[in-house]
């Protein structure tokens, strides 16, 4: 039997915004280190020495929307020969878990699930390898095994897990599995400090670990329409280079609710199904990062208990996190708050209030501002375009190509664009034309040609374009090729 990692990276965290965004979620960000959330999970498993082998290729579990910048953080991170399941449209964990248990099982082997969030932090993984040994056992025989942390303050923001003994005062390295006696939603304060000071209730990670099997078992008798659907959205489905990708219409009827919801809230009455449930507690350094006040308090932090990332100069300044991804910060006589920059947004809050920042991101959404969507800078399978500037009738873009990529065979209906390249060489397809573009040198593309931009070089290709028009929206393109297997020759059609 072997151990597979499965990453559900479907989430957007709002709550972490402006750096998270729906097209760009906190999953693909560096929050607390060299690494990227999703990084850290795929090699969480590093250097594990339990009682069976890790898969050293992870199953993800993403949105489509961010499937190239998911793939591409996963080689960054070393992890090869994995697979990438795409959905169209997130319908939460337990249908992600369950399309996940599905692949595994089309391997023909049946694989023990470690169910991973891919926006968690774990800063001791020696601990953690630990709780995952120990939950190996239970899951072989069939028990549905989820993670309880131990809590260390009276926390609201959680759902906790009800146990059967109490773990005040024991060792950490020794904490024994226990069995699970019921899910509990999240506490208000009081009762919070009850079951910190009781000693048995432990936090809900969302960390589970299970056998394939069972949890297609579990599913497709306390969830039926649910695993009829991603049954349905698999069979319809097709491999498409590193991805995986369901069936669109099929997964669209599929119900949206989350495991414990689905499933692990209803093992207790399921006793038909055999099924039990167990905790493994864990003290292992865990977070999930939901939001800024997490961030600061999973942070490294100066003498005054600031944590600092980026060009910003604090005076008087204590217990505050400020994050600057360009402009000088300049901080003074500040308490508790979180400042964070970015180029095209800049949040103030009080720590105590970063819960409520998904307020700002709905407002964004209604009135159809693009900040709650995309960040300035905006990553494609090929490289990336960051908008500098614009006004009316025209939009200045720094565009990177990298070294062997190629935009899509495409025109626009709308827009001139001017291309002046400032680094690297430019293969250019303009109508019936092919010429090659040095640095400091320049075309122009009129409106309605046909025209496609390549990299031939070793290195980056830089420029800078240049669009003028009376529509300058990204839905103003039709594709005739494109290497990528995105949508062509549709008009209207989002670069995606």
């Amino acid at each position: 039997m072997i151990l597979q990692p499965v990453i559900l990276s479907g989430g957007s965290g709002t709550r972490l915004w402006p750096m998270s965004r729906e097209k760009y979620p906190k999953q693909l960000l560096s929050l607390t280190g060299g690494e990227t959330m999703l990084q850290s999970t795929a090699t969480r498993m590093a250097g594990f020495k339990g009682s069976v082998p890790v898969s050293p290729a992870a199953i993800v579990v993403c949105n489509e929307e961010y499937r190239f910048l998911s793939a591409e953080q996963m080689r960054a991170a070393g992890s090869t020969g994995g697979r990438i399941l795409l959905e169209p449209f997130g319908r939460n964990t337990a249908p992600a878990l369950t399309l996940a248990a599905m692949l595994a099982v089309a391997d023909g082997e049946d694989a023990l699930l470690l169910v991973m969030p891919a926006d968690h932090v774990m800063r001791d993984l020696g601990r953690f390898h630990a709780a995952i040994d120990a939950a190996i056992g239970p899951a072989q025989d069939g028990a549905m095994v989820t993670f309880g942390i131990v809590p260390d303050r009276p926390e609201t923001g959680y759902g906790y897990l009800h146990v059967g003994t109490s773990i005040l005062g024991a060792d950490p390295d020794a904490l024994a599995t226990q069995p699970l006696l019921a899910f509990v939603e999240k506490p208000p304060l009081a009762v919070a400090q009850q079951y910190l000071e009781g000693g048995r209730h432990l936090w809900n990670s969302g960390l589970f670990l299970m056998r394939a099997s069972v949890w297609l078992k579990a599913v497709e008798h306390l969830a039926p329409a649910m695993y009829a659907a991603c049954d349905a959205a698999m069979k319809s489905g097709a491999v498409d280079r590193d991805f995986v990708r369901i069936g669109r219409d099929a997964f669209e009827a599929c119900p949206s609710d989350s495991i414990d919801y689905a499933v692990m809230e209803k093992l207790q009455a399921a006793t038909e199904l055999g099924i039990p449930g167990v905790v493994v507690p864990l003290s292992a350094g865990w977070s999930d990062v939901g939001a800024w006040d997490a961030v600061w308090a999973s942070s490294t932090r100066d003498v005054d208990g600031n944590s600092v990332q980026g060009d910003a100069m604090l005076e008087d300044t204590r217990n505050s996190l400020v994050i600057s991804e360009g402009r000088l910060v300049a901080c003074l006589g500040l308490d508790d708050m979180i400042v964070i920059e970015t180029p095209d947004a800049v949040l103030v809050a009080r720590k105590d209030k970063t819960q409520d920042i998904k307020k700002i991101v709905n407002r964004l959404k209604a009135e159809s501002r693009p900040h709650a969507d995309n960040h300035r800078k905006v990553h494609r399978p090929w490289g990336y375009y960051d908008s500098i500037d614009n006004g009316t009738r025209f939009q200045v873009k720094r565009i990177v190509v990298k070294p062997g990529a190629s935009l899509s065979l495409q025109m626009h209906h709308h827009r001139a664009e001017h291309w002046i390249v400032v680094q690297g060489t430019a293969r250019v397809t303009r109508g019936e034309e092919i010429i090659m573009l040095a640095e400091n040198q320049s075309t122009y593309i009129p409106l309605g040609t046909v025209h496609r931009l390549e990299n031939p070089g070793k290195i980056d290709l830089e420029m800078i374009e240049v669009q003028s028009g009376t529509y300058l929206g990204e839905d103003d393109i039709v594709r005739f090729e494109d290497n990528y297997g995105r949508l062509q020759s549709v008009p209207g059609t989002k670069a995606a």
